[in-house]
């Protein structure tokens, strides 16, 4: 479908079957997959253009907001007000909030008004968000196509593996490589055609894993307001969404076994 966002091909209406696959378990109950499905006791750092933490689809759940901005040659993260300047990152936090209400929001903000950032900006948001955030997922809606930082980002997404923080990707909505998605140890994500927030596939043959609603998104943005969205970015903050929940109620589970149980609760091709 024209309409749909790159890399959402494998998760599009007529080509379904294409991601169907023999499991190697019965089906896992998404009730015992997600406990009470709050979210409690995690945060979730979301590395975009900011979060406005006055917006009411938030409810108060921005604990920390945080900003990548040049000092010299270097960049350094340093404390800052709740803005969005964008409303981009706003949309992604209204989403994992609202899977995971229970979860405390991180902000840390590395993308201009332009919805662009630098590419060691990005890495350096990243990388506080990974170490000194406190997250255990991290919501990441964006994505870089330099080449230059693909040894960088990758050695990024093997710290957070290892830290057990779970780093969710939204694929660029371009159909050339970036970065970090296409690393085997983050979940990629695109979006899938169906209008349910509860539907994602898993795909068997990567590098996109994960098709989850992102087509006509009903989204905060900025200014306390809302606006109908479409793209990848959007479909990634489901996944966290629904990853936190996991989290929360299996604490210490791997990021790995997070992935699993995704793929064993992804709804059917049909």
């Amino acid at each position: 479908m024209t309409d749909l966002p790159a890399w959402s091909e494998p998760f599009a209406e007529g080509r379904r079957d294409a991601i169907g696959r023999p499991r190697p378990w019965g089906p896992i109950d998404r009730g015992w997959a997600f406990g009470d499905g709050s979210g409690r006791g995690l945060r979730v750092a979301i590395v975009d253009s900011g979060i406005e933490g006055t917006h009411p689809a938030l409810e108060g759940r921005l604990v920390e907001s945080v900003a990548v901005e040049r000092r010299g040659e270097d960049w350094e993260v340093v404390p800052s007000v709740p803005l969005d300047v964008v409303g981009h990152g706003t949309a992604c936090a209204g989403i994992v909030h609202h899977l995971a209400p229970e979860a405390e929001l991180i902000s840390v903000r590395v993308l201009g008004p332009d919805n662009r950032g630098n590419g060691g900006a990005f890495a350096t948001g990243l990388a506080w968000a990974i170490a000194e955030s406190g997250a255990s997922v991290v919501n990441l809606s964006l994505s870089s196509r330099s080449d230059a930082l693909f040894g960088p980002l990758h050695e990024l997404a093997d710290e957070a593996y290892f830290r057990n923080v779970l780093l969710v990707s939204a694929a660029n909505n371009v159909s050339i490589a970036s970065y970090p998605s296409l690393y085997a140890a983050v979940i990629s994500v695109a979006a899938h055609d169906i209008a349910a927030e509860d539907v994602w596939f898993y795909n068997p043959e990567p590098p996109v894993e994960f098709g989850a609603y992102g087509l006509n998104v009903d989204v905060a943005w900025l200014n306390a307001s809302r606006l109908v969205v479409t793209g990848n970015s959007f479909a990634a903050p489901h996944i966290a969404g629904y990853a936190t929940r996991i989290r929360a109620a299996h604490p210490g589970i791997a990021p790995f076994e997070v992935k699993s149980i995704l793929a064993a609760t992804a709804d059917s091709a049909r």
